[in-house]
């Protein structure tokens, strides 16, 4: 990928920031962030992020941030009208931080091609916990911030994701990377961002068996 532009699909945690920092190890050139939010684009999609936080992050990568916002249903849409303007920029590549799920791999590939542009997967079916203690080692600093409580338990949140943390829900057996939605993450800082991003957690909120740890950026 020497010098090749690209867009990073970015939901703000532990996956997409690696993603990102496989894609700049390679010699890519980083042009857009693209994060989809709620419909009213308060939140992020599944992080739950509001939109100072994931424009804070993109400040500290010195990338731009593009955001969509759309329900489940329009999801498709928006994510092709998002990827279309980058091809028409001349972004023809996208950075997405899939691992080992075939579906939503062909999904991404799919959609992609169908408006010209190529998914790039850095990340693909390496084992997933040598990813996470990869993202450990090079200095990433992430928490947990949202706990599917049927899965996770609810102490879990607000953790920052260490080794002692994957190792205590691979005790569980729970998967360390929740990759498939157990939990979600926000990154603050790391080998990518300039500086860290200054955060601040509020009271948790429950929605059913979902636990979200609110994040606001500190004054």
């Amino acid at each position: 990928m020497n010098r090749q532009p690209f867009v990073a699909s970015w939901s703000g945690g532990k996956d997409s920031a690696m993603a990102y920092y496989r894609a700049l190890k390679a010699g890519a050139v980083p042009k857009k962030l693209w994060t989809m939010f709620e419909e009213d684009k308060e939140r992020s999609k599944s992080h739950a992020l509001p939109i100072e936080v994931v424009q804070a992050q993109a400040k500290q990568l010195g990338v731009p941030s593009m955001i969509s916002g759309a329900d489940w249903a329009g999801y498709e849409e928006q994510f092709l009208s998002a990827m279309r303007s980058c091809v028409d920029e001349g972004i023809s590549n996208g950075v997405f931080g899939d691992i080992d799920l075939e579906d939503h791999l062909e999904w991404v590939q799919n959609s992609c091609k169908k408006v010209g542009m190529k998914a790039i997967h850095p990340l693909w079916m390496e084992p997933r916990r040598k990813i996470l203690e990869e993202f450990i080692a090079v200095g990433f600093e992430a928490y947990v911030i949202v706990i599917d409580t049927k899965r996770v338990p609810a102490q879990f949140i607000g953790r920052q994701f260490t080794i002692e943390l994957m190792d205590e829900l691979e005790a569980l057996g729970i998967d360390s990377c929740g990759e498939s939605g157990e939990f979600h993450t926000v990154v603050v800082d790391g080998p990518i961002f300039k500086e860290r991003v200054p955060i601040k957690f509020d009271e948790v909120i429950v929605q059913n068996n979902y636990h979200f740890m609110p994040v606001s950026l500190e004054n």
